[in-house]
């Protein structure tokens, strides 16, 4: 039971977060310097979560063929190339290192 009060207690306050951001008046999100920093914190999130799922496994810097992967995405995304494709190539990037290496 106690798994189910945390995760009702987690939706509710994600809730909460979505309502009062609607209830923010709309020159507040237009200031530039708000602007800014939303746009900022978006990309400080995504390499937050990309640094943790991409480099670690149990809580430890872990190199294994997520990396390669990672990298072949990278590359893909600089040529613009669509979603699919890059995520497709990137696994099979990764499929195919930990078949020939084990990585």
């Amino acid at each position: 039971m106690d798994i189910w009060l945390g995760i009702l207690i987690a939706s509710a306050a994600v809730y909460s977060w979505k309502i009062l951001g609607f209830l923010v008046p709309s020159s507040v999100l237009n200031h530039p310097t708000v602007s800014r920093i939303a746009s900022l914190l978006t990309v400080a999130l995504l390499a937050a979560l990309l640094g943790v799922q991409g480099l670690t496994a149990g809580g430890q810097i872990e190199l294994d063929a997520r990396i390669p992967a990672i990298g072949v995405a990278a590359i893909l995304l600089y040529f613009r190339v669509p979603f699919v494709v890059m995520v497709a190539a990137a696994a099979l990037v990764a499929a195919l290192l930990r078949l020939w290496f084990g990585l």
